[in-house]
């Protein structure tokens, strides 16, 4: 005779992710990597020059939020003005989501989130990266399974004769095939 309780079907876990499984020991590993990069500079350079590099990095990582938050703030005024330049253009260079990115990693305390954030205010790194975020995101929308918010968003586009896609949703008001014709009632209170 058994005296455990019953098991439910649902008690058992969905399989974690990989990047679940692997993210917490990646943080781990990169705060360990630039603790033991600080202390390195530390001993070679002087605690005040660690201290000084760090200042510093928050100092250019706020300025360079501030300069895309301000860049961005412009572009849509001049949008919801219908002040645009050129409708095919993107609005200038763009990339004002990396360039944020790289002001918070500058403004991380740490050496390894400095030399990341400066590499991606150059303009070249930035045009691979947003490259390669779009094409992951394409290719993730492509695999999506039936019911899920991707296949929403698939569904939702309708492409026009001349080529233009209409965002919308298709409302039919006729029942439909073999359903019976039953009047509703009416509204009351």
């Amino acid at each position: 005779m058994t005296t455990g309780a019953p098991t439910s079907p649902y008690s058992a876990r969905p399989p974690r992710s990989r990047l679940s499984r692997f993210l917490p020991l990646g943080v781990a590993a990169w705060l360990v990597l630039e603790i033991w990069l600080l202390t390195l500079v530390a001993g070679a350079a002087g605690g005040f020059t660690v201290f000084l590099l760090l200042v510093a990095g928050f100092v250019l990582g706020s300025v360079v939020i501030k300069r895309a938050g301000r860049r961005a703030f412009r572009r849509l005024s001049e949008t919801l003005g219908g002040r645009q330049d050129d409708p095919g253009s993107k609005g200038g260079e763009g990339g004002n989501g990396l360039t944020m990115l790289a002001g918070l990693l500058l403004m991380l305390p740490g050496l390894i989130s400095d030399a990341l954030g400066l590499l991606l205010l150059i303009p070249p790194v930035q045009k691979a990266v947003r490259g390669l975020t779009e094409s992951a995101i394409h290719r993730r929308l492509r695999s999506v399974t039936p019911g899920s918010f991707g296949d929403a968003y698939q569904q939702a586009r309708m492409h026009r004769p001349d080529g233009k896609v209409v965002q919308g949703e298709v409302i039919r008001d006729e029942p439909p095939a073999g359903a019976p014709e039953e009047p509703r009632p009416p509204l009351t209170r």
